[in-house]
């Protein structure tokens, strides 16, 4: 059993509430866009990081995370990546992808707006945990945790604040 914490769009800003909020977690996955390359440090001091590098960041954080990030942890395949678009309407070259590795969970940021979906003609889960940082269009930060169990994902919880430091 592995509890994750996930994150997207912190855009050089982490809120103070994502170390508590994290702090049990086994591993941060960052789904692009972290501003710069002190966020994913200090991200990384705190918890072991997996992530992608967004359309944001510069090329020290391009140098340090790919464009997909797909991993396997318990029984469970996952596809992370930034500009995804979302279940229905995913990006030409992000559905190849899904279609080539069939991941259980593909995990997006970008949008800033919080959506977890079963995508079912792909057979997968979908997550985009929303915004992280004080910068973009959203009016919440958002932030997600949650546990998987062998196969299975569950106790999915919402972080939600006001976008405020």
């Amino acid at each position: 059993m592995k509890k994750i914490g996930i994150l997207s769009d912190t855009h050089s800003f982490l809120h103070p509430k994502i170390f508590d909020f994290f702090k049990d977690v086994d591993e941060i996955w960052h789904a692009g866009d972290f501003g710069d390359m002190e966020t994913a440090d200090q991200l990384k001091n705190f918890k072991p990081l997996r992530g992608v590098y967004g359309n944001i960041d510069n090329t020290v954080v391009h140098r340090a995370f790919p464009l997909f990030n797909i991993f396997n942890i318990e029984k469970v395949k996952v596809l992370m990546t930034h500009v995804c678009g979302h279940p229905d309407h995913y990006l030409f070259h992000v559905k190849e992808v899904i279609q080539q590795e069939k991941p259980d969970i593909v995990v997006a940021g970008h949008s800033h707006i919080l959506k977890i979906s079963h995508d079912k003609p792909n057979q997968l889960l979908f997550i985009n945990p929303g915004a992280a940082g004080i910068t973009g269009i959203h009016q919440k930060i958002t932030f997600v945790r949650f546990v998987i169990d062998g196969k299975t994902p569950k106790d999915m919880e919402v972080f939600e604040t006001a976008k405020t430091a």
